[in-house]
């Protein structure tokens, strides 16, 4: 347990029969540790996060945690809910990021151990943010002894709402500390990708990837077309983009990306229901809170693949909905599977 000042910062470790272990944190419902090995057998973790526990309050990287009650962005912080409109905070350009300047992520989470998981609670009071309805959310965790990180998140509102969450955790699997992820090599199951304006937000088109740099389609190396001249790689000086995923049916658990570091073996295989993921290359980590091995990180030491709905989905009608209503569940699932090659 570790003071702030906002009160106690709860730590859980889970270790697995091989003496895998993840470090999680009442602090945003965050992961701040995964301990996995590589093909020699040699532990280390390739979660990103810093030596002090009180610096993930407000961290620009969001690392690890689990933003909202918006993950993404929403287009000049407007929503419009039921007829109704409301006006978000203003905290990425001209637009709404991740739930607000405070979000889900800046908060203590009630947490309990049940059984072999670790749940997290949070209750989002009606206004919190701007946002309507008061929002009940549960986080469970759990670690298997084949190294697979299972996240399931569900939620409730007593009026209608939206919500959309994921987890921001950056992952290198050389490493946290080992610099660059710009080797790794990644495959992503989606045929299409979102387009956005300079500031991020989706134009409403679902592109092809096909013969353009967003295409993931069969694995490549990250850092290959990371430095064309497109305007996708442009905006965001680097991978910054939401793919949709191929086939995607509502609740379908499906594999839609895996993640290899070559040098070491390690292979990251990511597992969800949800209709979308975020791929970041960490395009802005520089300056970023003392790590675990006391240095900022640089941009691009990690990669987020962030499950999720769609950013700005309240303003496009024809992507997934991200409306929540009185009697319904939110009820997503993300698993992280290690493994070696």
């Amino acid at each position: 347990m570790v003071s702030s000042p906002k009160g106690d910062i709860t730590l859980y470790t889970l270790t697995n029969a091989d003496g895998a272990q993840v470090i999680l944190s009442s602090l945003g419902a965050g992961i701040v540790s995964v301990k996995v090995a590589d093909a020699d057998g040699n532990l280390d973790d390739v979660a990103l996060g810093y030596a002090d526990a009180k610096d993930y309050f407000y961290d620009g990287p969001c690392a690890g945690k689990i933003p909202g009650r918006y993950a993404n962005r929403i287009a000049g912080g407007h929503l419009r809910v039921d007829g109704r409109d409301y006006q978000l905070a203003i905290n990425n350009g001209p637009n709404a990021l991740h739930g607000g300047p405070e979000g889900f992520q800046n908060r203590i989470w009630e947490s309990r151990v049940d059984d072999d998981a670790v749940i997290f609670s949070y209750v989002s009071e009606d206004g919190e943010e701007c946002y309507p309805g008061t929002l009940t959310v549960e986080a469970r965790y759990t670690w298997s002894d084949d190294c697979q990180l299972t996240l399931h998140i569900n939620a409730t509102t007593d009026k209608a709402t939206v919500v959309n969450l994921t987890n921001h955790c950056y992952w290198n699997l050389e490493g946290h500390n080992a610099g660059s992820v710009l080797d790794h090599k990644l495959w992503i199951k989606a045929s299409r990708f979102l387009p956005t304006d300079e500031s991020l937000i989706p134009t409403g088109e679902m592109a092809a990837v096909d013969g353009t740099p967003m295409d993931f389609t069969t694995p490549k190396v990250i850092g290959r077309d990371i430095k064309a001249d497109f305007a996708a790689l442009n905006y965001g000086k680097g991978y910054d983009n939401c793919w949709v995923v191929d086939d995607y049916r509502k609740g379908d658990l499906k594999h839609v990306a895996t993640l290899e570091a070559p040098s070491c073996g390690r292979v990251l295989e990511v597992h969800t229901t949800q209709p979308a993921a975020q791929v970041y290359t960490g395009n802005w980590l520089a300056g970023s809170p003392a790590n675990k091995c006391g240095r900022s990180y640089n941009d691009y030491d990690g990669v987020a693949i962030e499950c999720q709905s769609m950013p700005d989905s309240p303003n496009h009608p024809d992507f997934p909905t991200t409306q929540l209503y009185p009697g319904e569940a939110y009820d997503e699932t993300i698993v992280f599977k290690f493994k070696t090659k």
